[in-house]
């Protein structure tokens, strides 16, 4: 089989050759794993010099990947979009705020938070491929809460696309609820799970493995499992380094991504892959640290997952580890099965001490808890002026507990302070002031509806919607 970066095989070992537009429209692949491209394409450092606009700093990240699969233009005129709906000529600007330590902002788009920049790409390219196949896509995804917004407003009232969100009841904030639960558009179904995240992760895995649901067309996810999700948060990294570039700053960043499912942090790694100048990867968990346990402890083992400022992050089965375990392990699936095989019968495996090196050597963990969320909270105000949410405290605190002078440390703040008010306003003393986005909710009505977390109540709720 040809190694191409247009070309995609599964992290379980199904090395059917599959390209770009059925990894998107498909999600997951058949055995069970997940999509990842042959090959890394070579990024012309070009794309990360001064001046480059996002939109073709994006289109040079992500064009090897979608090769030929989508019609002429596709790309440009998904990223057309994507740049014109975000409220920043940089779309995502980079801030200093003291030597070395620096904050990427991703939240100046539809839903305030960093998963419109791959969402809306994913809507764009889904609608281009299937106005192509003539088919149709219902799409299922679970969320912790910014991931739900941002597919509601990318997919609402697509012509082709029916879209399911499962969202744990009562563990979302209530911006990120409304976001998705006031949005008028009779192809979007609300679920609100009795359980978390992972409860509502492992709901979709099954459905996704319920063949029968492809009777009336495809039947798939954009959660970051979808590898177009990942593609898409390739070029915020990129534009980093052209925007350091753009101020003098030629040495290569370290950044702390502040992650709850891996895909952000992924991404980055991907980009490394490619070429862009990167020290290293710092991934910053909340109190739910299952990922941390696992790179600092060699055991991979599943929590119930708590409830905490930073919900995005309140993840204790991250599925973008198996990406990390497949790369590393040098791309041997016989291994990224088993581990995750051993992790779904268990509840826990232990990598060996040669996996185990490798992953360390693509990452570090950190683990922020309650309190010092909190504190960073306070301390962001203090020091720069700067109003953060909790998910930002979080990479903050374990950007600054770096060890300086070696090089600039990027802190990604992934959602506006606003998104996250009950959280940010005690510590504060103030409610965050919110973007026109979140104003723009009013009081319009809520559209959810309440299900067990059992396999059988989702698949119920599924065959039910639109039959």
């Amino acid at each position: 089989m040809t190694q191409s970066p247009d070309t995609y095989v599964s992290t379980r070992g199904d090395t059917t050759p599959t390209d770009f537009a059925e990894a998107l429209l498909r999600g997951m692949a058949p055995d069970g794993g997940l999509y990842m491209p042959t090959a890394w394409p070579t990024l012309n450092p070009s794309a990360w010099a001064p001046g480059q606009t996002y939109a073709a700093i994006a289109s040079a990240a992500m064009a090897p990947y979608v090769g030929n699969a989508l019609p002429d233009g596709a790309l440009d005129r998904a990223l057309a979009k994507l740049v014109a709906g975000f409220d920043h000529p940089d779309v995502t600007p980079l801030v200093q705020l003291e030597d070395d330590l620096w904050l990427l902002e991703l939240f100046h788009g539809p839903t305030a938070a960093f998963k419109d920049l791959a969402m809306q790409l994913a809507a764009s390219l889904a609608d281009e491929a299937l106005a192509a196949s003539g088919e149709r896509l219902t799409l299922v995804t679970a969320t912790s809460g910014d991931t739900g917004a941002a597919a509601v407003n990318a997919f609402a009232n697509k012509a082709r696309i029916d879209l399911i969100v499962l969202h744990p009841l009562d563990r979302v904030s209530p911006v990120q609820r409304r976001q998705m639960t006031t949005v008028d558009a009779d192809n979007v179904l609300n679920l609100a799970v009795h359980g978390d995240f992972d409860d509502c992760q492992r709901l979709v895995k099954g459905l996704l493995s319920e063949e029968s649901l492809r009777e009336r067309g495809r039947f798939s996810s954009v959660n970051s499992i979808n590898w177009a999700r990942l593609a898409g948060q390739i070029p915020y990294y990129v534009s980093a380094v052209a925007q350091m570039a753009a101020q003098g700053e030629t040495r290569a960043p370290t950044f702390v991504v502040p992650t709850g499912n891996f895909g952000d942090a992924f991404a980055g790694i991907a980009a490394r892959k490619m070429g862009l100048p990167i020290a290293g990867f710092v991934a910053a968990v909340n109190q739910n640290d299952a990922l941390a346990r696992a790179i600092n402890d060699g055991l991979y083992a599943r929590k119930a997952a708590v409830e905490t400022a930073s919900v995005s992050m309140d993840v204790q089965a991250p599925s973008n580890f198996e990406r990390l375990v497949y790369e590393a392990s040098g791309r041997d699936a016989g291994t990224t099965r088993a581990v995750f095989e051993t992790f779904a019968r268990d509840g826990s495996v232990t990598l060996s001490a040669a996996l185990l090196s490798a992953l360390r050597a693509e990452v570090s963990a950190v683990s922020v808890d309650e309190a010092t969320t909190r504190t960073e909270i306070a301390h962001a105000y203090s020091a720069y002026g700067r109003v953060v949410c909790p998910h930002t405290a979080v990479a903050l605190h374990a950007a600054r507990s770096q060890t300086r002078g070696t090089g600039p440390i990027v802190a990604l703040s992934t959602a506006h302070a606003a998104k996250f008010g009950k959280d940010v306003a005690p510590v504060l003393g103030f409610d965050p002031d919110p973007p026109r986005v979140i104003r723009e909710l009013g009081d319009r009505p809520e559209r959810l509806t309440i299900i067990e977390g059992t396999p059988e109540a989702a698949l119920a709720a599924v065959r039910g919607f639109r039959a």
